[in-house]
């Protein structure tokens, strides 16, 4: 008997390995990205998290290694995986001096859409922003803020989006705002990778989690099959099950 094999990845990662001289930032990472699904890549400050996605993304070439994105190779085809992705980095990349809908044409116009404005008041509708649409961004708070920064990198309606840290520097509230937008764009069907530090990010709006240390990615599952790798829960007043920082520490050598 056999079985339907599934939908091939989104993102197909083999093999990378990127040295900076003498620093061996990645060693060899492998992954994969289901369609439509939210992936973590859960490190710490070092681990080589944002080489990896400026090389996913085609910023930077991996010394070895294969990658696929949307079914091209970043590579050999570098300007159609560009075509498929939208990267938001670390910091929002918003124009303060101008208002958000302002924004948001800019970006319209510089990817030719023929109903900038249209886009822009569509996008600000859907990410709750209409009310400061014309309102400089310079106003806004971190979560508004980093809402802008998403919504811009949609324009164009890319697959395929990575958010490199995107919390970073918000305060929880913001942080909230931030978590529900992700979810959203998975329920839209979009990929999502994400790079995170934070360990209740990952728990909260990852489908899967990879752990990335010391240039290779340790363990790669569901939340639900990375605590299984920890002893079961054990009972005192209340039980008590293994979170994923739990997991996180116990991979990388910490103490408990």
């Amino acid at each position: 008997m056999t079985t339907a094999a599934g939908p091939e990845p989104t993102i197909r990662v083999r093999g990378i390995e990127k040295s900076f001289k003498d620093l061996h930032v990645l060693r060899g990472v492998d992954f994969d990205v289901a369609p439509g699904t939210i992936f973590a890549l859960l490190g710490s400050n070092g681990a080589g998290k944002t080489t990896l996605v400026r090389i996913l993304s085609t910023l930077l070439a991996a010394d070895a290694g294969t990658v696929t994105v949307n079914g091209y190779d970043v590579g050999a085809e570098p300007a159609e995986v560009r075509g498929s992705i939208s990267l938001t980095g670390q910091f929002a990349a918003v124009d303060e001096v101008l208002t958000g809908r302002e924004n948001l044409v800019l970006v319209a116009r510089l990817r030719h859409l023929t109903e900038p404005r249209a886009t822009a008041d569509e996008l600000l509708a859907r990410f709750a922003l209409t009310e400061a649409g014309n309102r400089r961004a310079a106003t806004y708070s971190g979560g508004m803020r980093r809402r802008l920064d998403i919504a811009m990198s949609l324009i164009g309606n890319p697959p395929v989006i990575f958010l490199d840290e995107p919390t970073t520097g918000l305060d929880p509230q913001a942080r909230l705002e931030v978590w529900q937008t992700v979810r959203q764009l998975a329920g839209q069907g979009i990929t999502v990778l994400l790079t995170t530090q934070y360990l209740d990010e990952a728990e909260q709006l990852a489908d899967r989690i990879a752990i990335l240390h010391q240039g290779t990615i340790i363990r790669n599952g569901t939340l639900a099959e990375l605590k299984q790798l920890l002893p079961p829960a054990t009972v005192e007043y209340v039980e008590k099950q293994p979170s994923l920082e739990d997991v996180f520490l116990a991979l990388v050598g910490k103490e408990l």
